[in-house]
């Protein structure tokens, strides 16, 4: 099996080479990942300036590249740059949940969305900050029950959300604002956008902000595709 791994939190970010280590005992393993954070980027790509491209070293079989882009890039580059076919894209350990509304914005879900374009199947990880090395050791149970289940039969794309202490699984849909929103003044004309989770008790282990709160694994199914098909076929039948 062949895997490129990705995140939004950049090169340096610890996680990424335990992630790299522990995934190349059962693949080979390709690693791209930002030069800097590239958190709340989406599936952007940076076609209008020169891209640092340059190689890092992750240890003995696993091939590493930091890249002066966003995670989107990254994958391209990997698979574009780099003339590579892969079998999976892995981006994460986030640090932090991508629940709810936010996976609009996040990097780490753009990645996969952008191996999805590039017709491969992709896997978004992410835990709870203080907790992103205990999420690594979930790993294991984690893709044994994809495979178990059989997951990738139905869809190509999963988001999964790893909370600090595990009751289970929930296969989830997507809820809704997970950060409430404001602008916070700092000085003269400056501002800084700002955000608090939900404070309501969870109800419903459907909702991926629900079931991580209520310590399940979330596994979310997510679709590229962004034509609403429901509309389409009733407005076609006009």
């Amino acid at each position: 099996m062949r895997v490129l791994i990705t995140n939004d939190d950049g090169i340096n970010a610890p996680i990424i080479k335990a992630l790299a280590k522990r995934m190349s005992e059962i693949a080979e393993v390709t690693v791209v990942a930002p030069k800097f954070e590239q958190s709340g980027r989406s599936q952007a790509i940076d076609f209008r300036r020169k891209i640092e491209i340059i190689p890092v070293d992750f240890g003995e079989n696993i091939e590493a590249y930091s890249m002066d882009s966003t995670p989107a890039d990254c994958v391209r580059y990997g698979v574009v740059g780099l003339g590579k076919s892969y079998d999976l894209v892995v981006s994460g350990i986030n640090c932090g949940y991508n629940l709810g509304n936010d996976i609009a914005y996040s990097g780490t879900i753009g990645a996969i969305l952008e191996g999805a374009r590039l017709g491969m199947r992709g896997i978004a990880l992410s835990a709870d900050d203080k907790h992103l090395f205990d999420a690594l050791d979930l790993l294991h149970t984690v893709f044994e029950f994809i495979k178990n289940n059989k997951l990738f039969n139905h869809t190509s794309l999963l988001n999964i959300n790893m909370p600090p202490e595990v009751k289970g699984f929930s296969i989830t849909r997507q809820g809704g604002d997970y950060f409430s929103d404001d602008f916070e003044k700092c000085e003269g004309d400056l501002y800084i956008q700002i955000g608090e989770p939900p404070t309501d008790p969870p109800t419903d282990p459907n909702v991926d902000i629900d079931a991580v709160a209520m310590s399940l694994i979330s596994i979310t199914p997510l679709t590229y595709i962004r034509t609403d098909l429901k509309a389409f076929d009733e407005l076609k039948t006009k």
